[in-house]
């Protein structure tokens, strides 16, 4: 029996054993052993390559009507199909979980994100042994596999050095991964992994480093060199990019390609996009658009003051997303130039949920900010003077709430906001040659995330497995969507399929949707209804695409039969228990998650860097003290003795010109310096910072001590500190400050100590204040960067 035509519903594939006569000699005639076979799928099993954007509502794209030009996106369409009803979670981590497994994202236990993850079946951030990812089955039948971009479908706890590192991509089934693991990245600046290994970028931001254009490069040389050494070995590339979340950076050529065009503001562009989509039939002629929320500011009651940076942060945003599309054309380019892309099943999903309306109803020019609650510091004024800065290195920005909305047009609602299809309904775009004729048409079908798995392994000729590593596997509990590529009246095989974020919940069966809003993205400090309190609405989806007419007072039977059928979905797929707790979900012991860090002092050896925030002690809101054993080789003494945080907010010990200093970051607004006044010469020492916090609150100020070998050496003052989070990817690093710096003092290309950071000693004081921080500030603070 061949390899080809084993059994492939246990995984890896069983060896079968020489079963013959074993001779002494092998020149003997009668030795005979069955050649070995390379594992390959069965014939005619396409390349895959499943494109994953970031944060992009259905209105955005001009494949599918919005104001951003997206020629790939257009081109793949016009050979391809435009899947106008293609759904995904609302949210970031379980839309990737569940597009990887096949399975619903609370069956694989990503409910939320896994700052808040719970000991929950269905909230855990774990994916279960028992669903094995699609990359894992499609290895295991002898694809080569790669991911590139974004990874947030680790447990917080498991993203350090220190591993485990089975739910990395290397342990998910893929044997490349080039990317970066949390919720966003500094697209200028990017915490990258290779693997398992933290790397640098080869080039700076003035010399046009973008991660979108680093990744894509990473992409190309990969799949060259796959086609170029195992050419009849077919691959798995997922491509992922961060854009287009927070912060909306672009390089400079591509900052002023859309200038002026957005000046009339988004309740004008909403029409006009609202026009393009029914011209371009990506929504039928009769469908009517949703009235924009209360909730949701209006152009005409914003300060005019402010509306030039509204119009340039949505400028900056349609550019980001065009130059994303263009890195998809380089590699969508490359397979063709292989000679591989009619051979090649390709997914353009157009954004892993609704856009983010997680830029307060102002926007800002830096994220970290409004995610510390201090959106008071960024007044019209300030922020109108950073207007040219923005998409640029020197800017961390992200668009306002209404830009959001405007982007999921026709649609309700946003990110976050799984009852409403602004939230879930993104535009995808199959292309696949070679795997049907249908070419520039629309398919109206009612399909989920869920649905990608299972398309794939039936184009690919491959059961799902029963068994995995030995484990018997759950089923998977998406639909092949290949039946509809070449009928586009073909009965949908998808009636019913349950929604469910932060408890904004729905259920769409059988052409119906029932749905209800528990709460809103941006209100973080809102009193929540109990959940039998909340309105539920009801949408005929066969008459009213849009669910802009609610029929639940004229069909209240129909409404509580959805009802129930969403109780009893909910219940099969682990959604239950609903859960809007706050502070107890913040709390890891009474949340039932494990915590990296413990106790009140930690030590960190030469060599670390690239640490996550979360993988260090805590030192804010409370006294603290930073000890560091050096050697200095070369006189004077310069570079990063420790940093933690960038150019956005953090704090770094360092020497220049052989003096010490210590300097405190606040958001970039304005950076406190303090200066010894002794030298650091060659030979071994011990420098200390110690900060004695005010109290009084949160994100108070302080007096800082420098200390030289047990003597001080120089004293200062902070006015104010950063209360939450220093950074989304910044990183605690030793001998250097990699990512952006957190001093103007230096530059990270020349930032390395010139000598040897032995140890440092982090350690904390017993005034903590953080009791007093609200669980509204801890939830935005984990959830606007997922």
């Amino acid at each position: 029996m061949t390899m080809v035509d084993r059994p492939r519903n246990v995984l890896p594939i069983p060896e079968r054993k020489h079963v013959g006569i074993t001779t002494y000699d092998a020149k003997d005639p009668d030795t005979s052993f069955p050649p070995v076979v390379a594992l390959r799928p069965p014939p005619g099993a396409p390349n895959v390559l499943i494109v994953l954007l970031d944060d992009v509502g259905f209105g955005a794209s001009s494949a599918f009507g919005g104001p951003s030009s997206n020629p790939m996106a257009e081109r793949l369409a016009a050979g391809g199909l435009r899947f106008t009803r293609f759904h995904t979670t609302a949210l970031c981590s379980p839309t990737r979980m569940a597009l990887l497994s096949g399975r619903n994202h609370h069956t694989v236990g990503m409910g939320g994100i896994t700052e808040i993850a719970t000991s929950a079946p269905g909230y855990t951030s774990v994916r279960p042994d028992d669903c094995a990812p699609l990359a894992e089955t499609l290895k295991l039948n002898g694809y080569t596999t790669a991911q590139f971009g974004k990874c947030h479908e680790i447990p917080l706890w498991e993203t350090s050095p220190a591993g485990p590192f089975y739910r990395w991509p290397t342990g998910s089934g893929f044997e490349y991964f080039y990317g970066f693991l949390g919720g966003e990245t500094n697209q200028f600046y990017p915490a990258i992994y290779e693997g398992t290994t933290p790397v640098e970028p080869d080039k700076l931001p003035a010399e046009g480093y973008h991660f979108t254009e680093d990744m894509t490069d990473k992409a190309i040389m990969w799949v060259q060199q796959q086609k170029a050494l195992a050419s009849d070995k077919p691959f798995f590339i997922y491509f992922a990019p961060g854009a287009t979340h927070a912060p909306h950076h672009v390089p400079a050529e591509w900052l002023d390609r859309y200038r002026g065009r957005f000046d009339a503001g988004w309740d004008v562009l909403r029409e006009e996009t609202f026009a393009r989509q029914k011209e371009m039939g990506v929504i039928p002629p009769d469908a009517d658009l949703t009235a924009r929320p209360e909730e949701v500011p209006a152009w005409e009651d914003m300060d005019d003051a402010l509306k030039p940076v509204l119009a340039r942060q949505m400028e900056i945003y349609a550019a980001f997303l065009e130059h994303t599309d263009f890195h998809v054309g380089r590699l969508i380019d490359t397979l063709a130039e292989l000679g591989v892309l009619d051979d090649t099943l390709v997914y353009y999903i157009i954004g892993d949920n609704g856009a983010s309306a997680e830029g307060t109803p102002n926007g800002t020019f830096n994220e970290m900010i409004s995610l510390n609650g201090a959106a008071q510091l960024e007044t019209a004024e300030s922020v109108a003077a950073h207007i040219d800065e923005f998409g640029t290195p020197t800017a961390y920005n992200h668009y306002a709430v209404s830009w959001a909305h405007c982007m999921c047009t026709p649609y309700q609602w946003t990110k976050q906001v799984a009852s409403h299809f602004g939230g879930t309904r993104n535009p995808a775009i199959v292309h696949w040659p070679n795997g049907f004729t249908a070419r520039g048409e629309m398919r109206t079908q009612f399909h989920h995330v869920i649905d990608v798995a299972p398309t794939v392994l039936e184009a690919a000729g491959l059961p799902a497995p029963d068994f995995v590593h030995g484990i018997q596997q759950r089923p998977i509990e998406g639909v092949s969507m290949r039946y509809c590529f070449d009928d586009p009246g073909a009965a949908g095989r998808r009636e019913t399929q349950y929604f469910e974020m932060f408890c904004n919940r729905g259920i769409y069966h059988q052409g119906w949707t029932a749905v209800t809003r528990h709460s809103t993205p941006w209100m973080f400090h809102a009193e929540l209804p109990a959940f039998d309190d909340d309105v539920w609405e009801l949408y005929d989806t066969g008459t009213d695409w849009t669910q802009a007419h609610d029929l639940a007072a004229e069909m209240p039977d129909k409404l509580r039969k959805l009802q129930r059928q969403f109780l009893i979905e909910a219940t099969k797929y682990n959604v239950l228990p609903l859960d809007d707790r706050r502070i107890e979900r913040l709390d890891s012991d009474l949340a039932g998650r494990p915590v990296l860090v413990t106790g009140r002092s930690q030590t960190l050896v030469k060599g670390m860097s690239r640490l996550p925030e979360g993988a260090v002690i805590n030192l804010k809101n409370k006294s603290h003290r930073v000890t560091a054993e050096v050697d200095v080789s070369t006189a004077p003494a310069n570079g990063v003795v420790i940093a933690q945080g960038g150019a956005f907010g953090g704090w770094v010990l360092y020497a220049k010109g052989g003096i010490p200093k210590y300097c405190y970051n606040l958001f970039g607004l304005a950076r406190y310096t303090v200066t010894g006044d002794a030298q650091l010469g060659p030979g071994i020492h011990q420098l200390r910072m110690e900060f004695a916090y005010d109290g009084g609150g949160l994100g108070k100020g302080g007096t800082v001590v420098l200390l030289l070998d047990g003597a001080q050496i120089g004293e200062g003052r902070l006015d104010a500190t950063i209360p939450l989070v220093f950074s989304a990817d910044e990183t605690v690093d030793l001998g250097k400050d990699h990512g952006s710096a957190v001093s103007d003092d230096y530059a990270p290309e020349n930032s390395d100590f010139t000598g040897t950071v032995n140890w440092v000693r982090l350690e904390i004081g017993d005034d903590s204040h953080d009791r007093l921080i609200t669980p509204e500030d801890r939830l935005r603070a984990a959830m606007v960067r997922q």
